[in-house]
């Protein structure tokens, strides 16, 4: 039984998460970020922080839904009968009195790279895979959203929703967000790259698609320390300058035609170019170009890099397990202005990033990849398990945390089938190809991935 001055609201913990989102910390965060309420209220800002992450773990619920999930092994609990939670109005108010830095410092602060040397797939040549890619989000449809987030418009007129874009930073093995950046949508996703090489390091190697390359990419991903493994678009001028054993070339990059014509500020980069000769898979028969930073043949060859170079689509798998996952309802984002949606985002990294942890503590005990555990039963799991933590003594949440990691260990996936498929949608209003019948029989993989790799010479 509490002590009869206790705060109900004082007493909000969520167990189940504090090994990865410690109370300690965001208190710290708090603190450094000035936004402590100045006196006591029924939702402090710790609850309003503890909220933000509930948010995205119970995105099906309204607002007062989800404080009544963040609390409801609590109530069962404590003894108090005169506790009344907050109106949704007053929970709205507390959200926003609290603003989004406080998630975005807490954000910088506890999504770190969780893959150890045991991690299937977390490291290739020694170096831990990291990639990055980007995404729109749509949000409400409000004058305050579009003034600072802006509308898409194309052939058939505006877009429904207002859409912020994110560029993420991932570790490729665990699916773990490591680093984020969010602005309106008429923005591009290169300069966001830029910005996140902040978060990579010696000792990465990172991927990219075409779309993030550029000369200054190049240049600032090794002033970092890091490799790079990207891929080229056609129109970039790619003269070898050395033929390599394993069929790949050295050639140099410029950061102008000017630049090139005079020989000036050039970086010598790899090429490995290939194709796939299966004909049951994207891509057969279209020459694909990739550069890198690791030169040697002997040490990094050419095909095993052209084979890693496609684990750079884990980031569409992650951007997948938010947007439909996780997200359950399938439209906008709740927050009607530009500092909720913020927070709200931020939010929603944390939690994905809570899942995350559990599943590889979880896969790394049983034995497992990562890869073989289920989201979605993760997701569910935890979300259950929010009201056991509080109901229990806490000399007995070591045992309740570990029979959740069991359980999580339990929902194993078979193996990845090797499959293809169309990029074809059902729906009408769409830049791809209406899905018809005959692409519901679409031909499978004659053979393996790396099999079909194809090294080219120049």
């Amino acid at each position: 039984m509490p002590e009869p001055e206790a705060r109900f609201a004082d007493a909000v913990v969520l167990n189940a998460i504090e090994r990865i989102v410690p109370t300690e910390t965001i208190d710290k965060v708090l603190d450094d970020t000035n936004t402590r309420e100045c006196r006591k209220r029924e939702l402090p800002a710790r609850i309003c922080v503890l909220l933000a992450i509930a948010m995205s773990l119970f995105t099906e619920e309204n607002i007062g839904k989800v404080l009544t999930k963040v609390v409801q092994g609590l109530r069962l609990a404590w003894l108090d009968r005169n506790y009344q939670q907050p109106t949704d109005g007053a929970i709205c108010q507390a959200r926003y009195r609290l603003g989004p830095k406080p998630l975005v410092e807490l954000f910088h602060l506890i999504c770190q790279p969780i893959a150890t040397p045991q991690t299937p797939g977390a490291f290739l040549f020694g170096l831990r895979l990291k990639a990055i890619d980007g995404t729109l989000e749509d949000v409400p449809d409000t004058p305050a959203n579009e003034r600072a987030f802006g509308r898409l418009k194309g052939g058939r007129g505006k877009d429904a929703f207002p859409k912020v874009r994110g560029i993420y930073l991932i570790e490729v093995s665990t699916h773990a967000f490591l680093d984020a950046v969010f602005w309106g949508c008429r923005r591009g996703e290169p300069a966001g790259g830029l910005r996140l090489l902040r978060s990579v390091g010696l000792g990465d190697l990172l991927m990219w698609d075409r779309n993030f390359h550029s000369y200054e990419m190049v240049k600032r991903t090794l002033a970092t320390g890091a490799h790079f493994l990207g891929r080229v678009a056609s129109n970039i001028i790619l003269k070898p300058v050395k033929q390599l054993p394993d069929g790949s070339y050295l050639a140099y990059i410029y950061p102008s035609p000017k630049a090139r014509r005079k020989n000036q500020d050039g970086i010598l980069v790899r090429v490995i170019e290939y194709t796939i000769d299966d004909p049951h898979r994207a891509g057969y028969g279209q020459t694909h170009r990739l550069i890198t930073s690791l030169l040697n043949p002997d040490h990094y060859p050419a095909h095993e890099l052209a084979c890693a170079y496609h684990e750079r689509w884990e980031i569409e798998t992650v951007i997948d397990e938010v947007d439909t996952h996780q997200r359950v309802y399938s439209g906008p984002l709740r927050s009607k202005k530009p500092e909720g949606v913020f927070q709200e985002l931020y939010g929603m990294l944390l939690a994905h990033y809570v899942v995350r942890v559990l599943m590889h503590e979880a896969a790394l005990q049983a034995g497992l990849d990562p890869d073989r555990l289920s989201f979605t039963n993760s997701l569910r799991i935890i979300r259950n398990a929010i009201p056991e933590f509080q109901q229990i003594a806490p000399e007995y949440i070591p045992l309740l945390y570990q029979r959740l990691l069991d359980d999580i260990a339990r929902e194993v996936l078979p193996p990845r089938r090797d499959r293809s498929y169309p990029r074809v949608v059902k729906r009408k209003m769409s830049k791809f190809r209406l899905k018809r019948p005959e692409h519901e029989d679409w031909p499978q993989p004659l053979k393996s991935f790396a099999d079909g790799v194809v090294i080219l010479g120049p």
